[in-house]
């Protein structure tokens, strides 16, 4: 075992004056802060159906050290592996296993417990369990080990999170600006019921805004900003419409999409007649292009990177006089159909939601 990710969390012990280190158990008194976190993609990061889709293909059990950190969740022991494959791995029961804390996915004891003490950014003396201050060990640092993690568990199975990566190169780290800056927003709250507000961190983690499950909401942070050129209510016939929407990742301190090389964005362009006709469309796409088999190898990479913009146009020459729409559609996407499908969770995973939407009514006399 020679790359950290290839290792869990060391199996933690109860601090004293815990009775358990599971999330429901910190929520009897940090209740604002559990309810957050219930609502995170983290709080369901094992249960992803993405996620489970892919571990049974090769059941590459280190994909467990991001999913579920802790030594505690995992039902196996990993020594080693055989020749170095991570499909043979050398491994032994876990006696200490916790199914119920592997349900918890990144649970609060991911980040919070260490060598039987809870570790926060403040610290405080009148807790009832052992607490160090240490901020430091709540950097950046502790979110990139699992979101800057590039390895090959299989020929077809690649893990390319090279989020950490791109905010080393960029203006977000330039202005002191970390991965808790925008995905732990500031806000003030009790830490427990009857004590007083006082400066904290969000724990939603909010990021693409794409459920992982039907019934579930997300948070979402803005990257993008839309610039969108004017285009006039009436034409003559023979005019040429022109149209223009610049985008630009304006708020990200990463690429956008960032992580998983199978999320994209898509801009669509459609020109219809009051009726619903579809008379034109374009697609334009922002993200990896990937072939998976019988090699994962990556075709292309059109990631918007931090302050870039671009700009995609429309143009028609409008020969035929009537009634017109231009519907302009910007959505995000977790993943493609077509891979849904081959992972057999098709209309069973949240594939995408619209960031941006507007329909123009136009008039060719």
């Amino acid at each position: 075992l020679t790359k950290h990710w290839e290792s869990p969390i060391p199996h933690q012990n109860i601090p004293e004056g815990l009775v358990s280190i599971s999330a429901a158990s910190c929520g009897i008194c940090h209740s604002e802060i559990y309810k957050e976190w219930l609502q995170s993609t983290h709080a369901v990061a094992f249960q992803d159906l993405q996620f489970q889709a892919e571990l049974k293909k090769d059941n590459i059990i280190t994909c467990l050290n991001c999913h579920t950190p802790l030594q505690n969740q995992q039902e196996f022991i990993v020594r080693g592996f055989i020749n170095g494959d991570y499909k043979t791995p050398w491994k032994e029961i876990n006696p200490h296993f916790d199914k119920s804390l592997q349900l918890e996915s990144i649970t609060c004891a991911t980040c919070h417990i260490r060598d039987g003490a809870v570790i926060g950014t403040i610290g405080s003396d009148k807790a009832p369990h052992k607490t160090l201050k240490d901020p430091e060990f709540l950097s950046e640092k502790l979110c990139l080990g699992c979101h800057n993690v590039v390895d090959e568990a299989s020929p077809q199975l690649v893990c390319t999170f090279e989020t950490g990566d791109e905010w080393n190169a960029n203006w977000a780290k330039q202005e002191g600006k970390n991965c808790i800056s925008c995905h732990m927003p500031s806000t003030d709250r009790s830490l427990f019921p009857g004590m007083p507000k006082r400066a904290a961190h969000f724990h939603n983690f909010p990021a693409s805004g794409i459920p992982k499950f039907k019934d579930r909401e997300a948070g979402r942070l803005e990257s993008m900003e839309f610039t969108e050129s004017a285009v006039n209510q009436k034409y003559a016939a023979g005019d040429l419409l022109y149209y223009q929407l610049k985008i630009k990742n304006s708020f990200a301190g990463h690429n956008v999409p960032t992580g998983d090389p199978e999320r994209f964005f898509l801009i669509r362009y459609q020109w219809m007649d009051t009726a619903g006709t579809k008379l034109k469309e374009e697609v334009h796409r922002i993200g990896e292009e990937w072939q998976w088999h019988p090699v994962a190898k990556k075709i292309s990479d059109n990631n918007l990177k931090p302050k870039e913009e671009r700009v995609y146009p429309f143009t028609l020459i409008l020969e035929k006089k009537g009634n017109y729409n231009l519907r302009v559609e910007v959505t995000k996407h977790r993943m493609s159909e077509e891979n849904a499908r081959y992972n057999k969770i098709l209309g069973e995973y949240p594939l995408s939601i619209k960031i941006f939407s507007k329909q123009y009514e136009m008039t060719v006399e």
